[in-house]
């Protein structure tokens, strides 16, 4: 049963109030639960179908959370299988805005008018190793959606982070999370234009030591990441620094690790790959080469 497979005791190096996925059906390693996400998101837990389920299922799942966390004040129930994912409160509080905890950093949340709700569980390893390499760095963040590894950024004595994300909405945000950790927003710029439009205004506010590159697979009307992304790397010796270095993402299941290592390789040769992160235990994939990737790089010449 489902409900025996939920992860609800935090992994080694997580904080028992941190919110974290406790189920990853997504990931098809569990046979027959491919349309479901469980995540834990303190005072919620939020069920997430990505296709229709029995409501009967849905609802000793949601009796299941609200009975084994004891932090837990809310169960909501997200459609990603219908339009515009709408949110739905199955048990406890009505709670649509709130904040999170994740490594000591603090995050909006919000459900039920976006269907993403304003932090990726799945790229904690990223905003670790950007909160560890962002010391004195001068940090470019391409689709910052709301800023989290901004933050992170930040909060690793970052000299200076500048996001750049089409969604204004998004940035106003990644604003609100920079807030909610104290941040000098004086060292934080937030630029919401077309990024395949603007790198010359990318180049004025470079150049830069730390690059971060989390484009979305496809966001229809602006970005297609098979033929945008090499459009980007190509452009790296225009505003980054000699001694840089970059984290690339991609998220896309029809491509692999080999779509970024061949890109760089033909696109940015003084580059080599230094690591691929690792994707939290939780998000188990049964074809691995599906899942997330990122991957951090550096000059051959240091």
């Amino acid at each position: 049963m489902l409900i025996d497979l939920l992860q609800l005791e935090p992994p080694e190096g997580t904080g028992s109030g941190d919110c974290r996925r406790l189920f990853h059906g997504r990931g098809h390693a569990y046979p027959g639960l491919e349309h479901i996400n469980v995540d834990w998101l303190p005072p919620v837990a939020l069920i997430t179908l990505y296709r229709e389920e029995a409501r009967e299922r849905v609802a000793e799942l949601a009796d299941a959370l609200l009975a084994r966390l004891p932090a837990c004040r809310s169960v909501q129930v997200q459609y990603r299988c219908r339009h515009k994912a709408p949110v739905e409160r199955l048990r406890g509080e009505v709670i649509e805005e709130f904040v999170v905890e994740e490594d000591g950093l603090k995050y909006a949340i919000r459900l039920g008018p976006t269907q993403n709700s304003g932090l990726f569980l799945d790229m904690r390893s990223g905003r670790r190793w950007v909160r560890e390499n962002a010391a004195g760095k001068r940090v470019l963040n391409l689709f910052a959606y709301t800023c989290a590894f901004s933050v992170a950024a930040i909060a690793g004595d970052a000299a200076g982070v500048v996001n750049f994300d089409l969604s204004k909405a998004a940035l106003a945000r990644g604003r609100e999370n920079h807030r909610l950790n104290g941040h000098d927003l004086g060292r934080v710029r937030f630029e919401g234009v077309d990024i395949l439009k603007s790198f010359s205004r990318i180049r004025k506010h470079g150049p830069y030591d730390l690059l971060i590159c989390d484009p979305p697979r496809l966001q229809r009307g602006s970005v297609d990441i098979r033929r945008d992304y090499p459009k980007i790397l190509r452009r790296l010796a225009h505003f980054m620094a000699s001694q840089s270095r970059l984290l690339l993402c991609l998220n896309a299941p029809d491509l692999d690790d080999a779509f970024l290592l061949d890109t760089m390789a033909t696109e940015c040769p003084d580059y080599r790959i230094v690591e691929r992160l690792p994707t939290p235990e939780i998000f188990r994939e049964a074809m691995p080469e599906r899942g997330l990737k990122v991957m951090s790089f550096k000059r051959e010449d240091e």
